[in-house]
């Protein structure tokens, strides 16, 4: 963890712009105050890239954006319908006000937001390599996106605390089978559709989740889905499996408008 955290501010002190890369569907969890207040104090530009947008319903994007806005501009970009991209460009070249020489990019974020898939974007595919395996990208890479942009990959991924156990079952990055509080995660993904997308939570589980009581709510779904023990009380860890599984599955996603 230490190494990581001197690769991230190594490219925060190397970088002229810098991307904090974030996932679109929860972009407050996958924000990281302490490495925003480093990026602040450098005075260096940054941008918050809420990547995998294509995932998002406009509306909730829109709100999103307004919170970043207070402390940095932020820009949408889905890798996968190669959207935003080009707005991205033209951004970074508006905030780093350089003409003399190439743009050094430093592209930051947790673990499985797309920080190499963002470069590809920009860059053009493939030429940043990528893949779905957490920490990928072992050293660091200078991948020319033309234009005088130039991006440091690295591997400077945001390490998790002890206690973001509930982030990394959200990103995927840990399965259910890795999760040491299944319950205490499922519970936290119920927390989070009641809130922002009760009627998908609803819908997928056909439950009617009228008090919102994150608890009471996976045991009616354990009920639902006949996940009892022997004598009648419901398999709590099972039925905490089943929801992060359906989570992570991306099952539980609004259908975009």
């Amino acid at each position: 963890m230490a190494s990581q955290k001197l690769l991230v501010k190594d490219v925060i002190k190397k970088a002229d712009v810098l991307l904090e890369v974030v996932d679109a569907r929860f972009p407050e969890e996958t924000r990281n105050s302490e490495i925003e207040k480093e990026m602040l104090r450098t005075k260096k530009p940054f941008i918050i890239v809420l990547n995998k947008c294509d995932l998002v319903p406009k509306d909730k994007l829109e709100k999103a954006k307004s919170r970043m806005a207070k402390a940095a501009p932020a820009v949408f970009v889905s890798s996968k319908e190669r959207f935003g991209t080009t707005m991205l460009r033209h951004k970074i070249l508006e905030v780093a006000n350089i003409r003399d020489r190439d743009i050094l990019v430093g592209c930051i974020g947790y673990p499985n937001t797309g920080k190499s898939s963002v470069i590809n974007g920009v860059a053009g595919r493939g030429k940043a390599s990528t893949s779905a395996i957490s920490g990928h990208t072992k050293g660091v890479q200078l991948v020319n996106a033309g234009s005088r942009i130039v991006f440091l990959d690295t591997p400077g991924v945001i390490p998790f605390d002890e206690h973001d156990e509930y982030i990394q079952g959200l990103l995927g990055i840990k399965d259910s089978t890795h999760l040491k509080d299944q319950i205490g995660v499922a519970l936290k993904i119920i927390e989070k559709l009641v809130e922002e997308q009760k009627d998908v939570l609803e819908s997928f589980y056909n439950i009617s989740a009228t008090d919102g009581n994150s608890y009471d709510i996976l045991e009616i779904i354990g009920m639902q889905s006949n996940f009892l023990k022997k004598k009648g009380q419901v398999d709590e860890t099972r039925t905490a499996i089943r929801i992060i599984n359906d989570w992570q599955k991306g099952l539980l996603l609004a259908e975009k408008p």
